[in-house]
């Protein structure tokens, strides 16, 4: 008779446990709404990079990130409208509760995946470095303090300044845009940060850029969602690997970054994070 109320004590603790677990994951999905549950996915995609998400003059979108997010939507047989973010707002959108998806060169970080989860990653990128076309570099090294452009705040720059050996003379702009301005009269020697977006530069260019093709560090690029959502997750995931399969993956990226100078040889079906 003295053990039973102690065993009570400890089943009544196990059990209110697992309400307040099941109650802090119905709570990370927006009470209990999965991207499943609804016929329109509102997903958030960046308006400002050129062959990945940028914004038209009639506001719709375009890149490669909006490809993506159409491909995905349509596996699920689901409607999509788009919102733009911008680099600040990629997690507040998710967990705000404004976006049921993030698809805006949104690179997976232990860091992030404590406030959302991600679905794929759906590209894997490198961080590179755009010099100009006459510019006798072949090799991060061959920039040993130069001038970098870097968005401040960014990552990249961080890693460039990891590389063993490497010094750099860091110009902080505002945005790609204002470092695209800065190298064109001479005020930066270079510009690092994820390859795609630097192809995307490129691109709206035309000419008098290349890349170095340094490959610095990996980049996962993954589908940003609200914690919780497993199930929503794991439904990305299977289409991701279906575009992969079927050839839209390499047809997309080759229809974005094509001519840019960006090693497209390098096209596999990325590791996925998981979603649990």
């Amino acid at each position: 008779m003295r053990n039973r109320r102690p065993m009570r004590l400890l089943s009544t603790l196990v059990l209110l446990g697992g309400l307040l677990t099941a109650c802090a994951d119905v709570g990370d999905v927006g009470g209990g709404k999965s991207l499943l549950d609804k016929d329109t996915l509102v997903v958030g995609v960046r308006p400002d990079l050129p062959g990945l998400g940028l914004r038209r003059s009639d506001g719709s979108f375009e890149g490669f990130d909006i490809d993506v997010a159409r491909y995905v939507a349509d596996r699920l047989k689901r409607k999509v409208r788009f919102i733009q973010v911008l680099s600040k707002d990629r997690l507040t959108v998710l967990t705000a509760g404004k976006a049921d998806m993030v698809l805006a060169t949104l690179s997976v970080t232990p860091e992030r995946k404590t406030d959302i989860s991600f679905a794929g990653p759906y590209y894997a990128s490198y961080q590179d470095i755009l010099v100009r076309s006459d510019e006798r570099a072949k090799s991060v090294r061959d920039l040993k303090g130069r001038r970098f452009c870097g968005v401040e705040g960014s990552d990249p720059v961080k890693r460039l300044k990891a590389v063993h050996g490497m010094t750099a003379d860091v110009i902080p702009a505002a945005d790609y845009d204002a470092c695209m301005a800065k190298i064109r009269t001479g005020a930066v020697d270079a510009i690092t940060t994820n390859d795609v977006i630097l192809a995307g530069l490129i691109r709206r260019e035309g000419t008098g850029y290349r890349l170095l093709n340094a490959r610095i560090s990996e980049q996962n690029t993954g589908i940003g969602v609200r914690r919780g959502d497993v199930d929503g997750c794991e439904a990305l995931n299977r289409a991701i690997t279906k575009m992969y399969q079927d050839g839209t993956a390499a047809k997309l990226i080759t229809k974005w970054f094509s001519g840019t100078g960006l090693d497209l040889t390098y096209m596999k079906i990325p590791q996925f994070e998981g979603c649990s």
